[in-house]
């Protein structure tokens, strides 16, 4: 068996020996060979050039988004100072405690948020306009569902920012800015009701109250007021239960007291994505504002973790 074995092997080599004695003495083959091994080599470097091609193209890319990173960056950082009003001097800064007036200079006092600015959009400071900026784009990077809310706008700073920073990642679709206030300032205290608001002189303030009309102008100014913006005028109570079905990506409470904090979180805070976040501006500032975020968390199981955002404003990201 071995030996026919090998045998046959013997043949199958004497055959390719015979092929390769053709091949080398027939011309049409030779050729063949030559013109197969050119178009091999062009194609090769065909492939080559088209290989050099997709590596520059991916190189454009990266800088084409590198360039788009940085202009988006501008954007946000001028936005801010914008609605700061601390792009040029002498800075804006108008009512402020004792307090700040001892403690802070002018660039500190503004960057805090401590004062009440005379022209300024939005009376927060820097750290309170990064938060924003954290909590927007982290749920436009992770795709987390919902729209986007300030319950108590003032001048509508914060709120124009939401916006903004939507314009600034392409404005993806199904997102809806809400602007709440009643644009009358505060409401008188329901201390009754809420005894924790009992003495509060907020609703006294006229500052606070900012017509609707100048909030859309101010809106105009940084050309963001359109169709994905929506305002909801009228006292917490009566307006937030309106939008109760909608599913919220941020939420941002500026009510100040006991009553306008806990409107907030009921009608709200049910329908906060998992993975959103609650932006509690004065839980620091005001004592009435605080005790309501206790109560409710208390009384829902709330336990995930209050991170603090300055000397005013926390927020927490929900997790269940």
């Amino acid at each position: 068996m071995i030996r026919r074995g090998f045998a046959a092997l013997g043949v199958q080599w004497r055959r390719v020996v015979r092929g390769a004695s053709r091949f080398r003495n027939d011309p049409k083959l030779r050729d063949r060979l030559q013109k197969t091994t050119k178009q091999a080599e062009r194609a090769r470097w065909r492939v080559g050039r088209l290989e050099q091609r997709i590596a520059d193209v991916r190189t454009a890319n990266a800088q084409a988004f590198a360039r788009i990173e940085d202009n988006r960056e501008l954007y946000i950082d001028l936005l801010k100072r914008a609605l700061m009003h601390t792009l040029y001097r002498p800075l804006d800064i108008g009512a402020r405690s004792a307090y700040a007036q001892r403690t802070f200079d002018e660039e500190q006092t503004r960057a805090e948020g401590r004062d009440w600015p005379r022209s300024a959009q939005t009376m927060v400071g820097i750290k309170r306009l990064d938060n924003v900026q954290n909590c927007v784009e982290t749920v436009l990077r992770e795709r987390i569902p919902g729209d986007f809310i300030e319950t108590g706008v003032w001048r509508g700073g914060t709120v124009i920012f939401m916006r903004g920073l939507l314009r600034a990642w392409g404005d993806p679709p199904d997102r809806i800015v809400f602007v709440a206030d009643s644009f009358q300032g505060l409401p008188a205290p329901n201390e009754q009701a809420y005894p924790a608001d009992a003495g509060s002189q907020l609703h006294t303030a006229k500052s606070l109250a900012v017509p609707r009309a100048e909030v859309e102008r101010n809106f105009e100014l940084y050309g963001l007021l359109d169709d994905r913006v929506r305002f909801l005028e009228g006292w917490f109570k009566d307006t937030l239960p309106t939008v109760r079905d909608r599913t919220w990506a941020v939420i941002r409470l500026d009510g100040d007291m006991y009553e306008s904090t806990l409107d907030g979180l009921v009608n709200l805070y049910p329908q906060l994505a998992v993975g959103g976040f609650l932006i509690i501006d004065d839980y620091h500032a005001h004592a009435a504002c605080r005790l309501a975020v206790t109560d409710y968390r208390k009384e829902h199981g709330i336990e995930e973790p209050i991170k603090t955002v300055d000397w005013a404003c926390v927020y927490w990201r929900r997790e269940r």
